[in-house]
């Protein structure tokens, strides 16, 4: 079991690993050996996510997400297949902690008196500095 938190922790099962080569710079290994993860979680179906966190993760995630419902990491710094995989289930979780937030809801405040008084007076002088530059007519009004 990897623990996200006090409420929500995911089973090591839940999670399919993909060994791939890597992009990149790699010295004399680089077209031999596959160090590169791309991990993939079941996050439509999981029943290690409640519905409220699932929701917000699909929102985090975004792109990351296919069709499927597969939320799919891809971990290629590190020169080891370990170091990878571990850094693909790191950012797992802090993805999976951060839809466990609940968002503060926004509380709608009002603008004050001064910053009301410093905009109309604003709109005023730009209104007069528009109000000079206007052409007199042929009357000379």
């Amino acid at each position: 079991m990897i623990e996200v938190n006090e409420r929500v922790s995911l089973d090591e099962g839940e999670l399919d690993f993909e060994f791939i080569r890597s992009s990149g710079p790699g010295g004399q290994n680089v077209n031999k050996v596959s160090t590169a993860v791309r991990l993939r979680f079941d996050a439509t179906n999981s029943p290690s996510l409640p519905e409220d966190v699932r929701r917000r993760l699909f929102t985090l995630a975004g792109r990351r997400i296919g069709a499927d419902g597969f939320l799919s990491i891809l971990a290629q710094a590190g020169r080891t297949q370990e170091t990878n995989r571990r850094e693909a289930v790191e950012r797992l979780v802090e993805l999976v902690a951060k839809a466990c937030e609940r968002p503060k809801p926004r509380r709608p405040s009002r603008p004050t008196l001064g910053s009301q008084k410093r905009r109309l007076a604003s709109k005023k002088k730009h209104s007069e500095t528009k109000a000079r530059r206007k052409d007199p007519g042929p009357n000379g009004e």
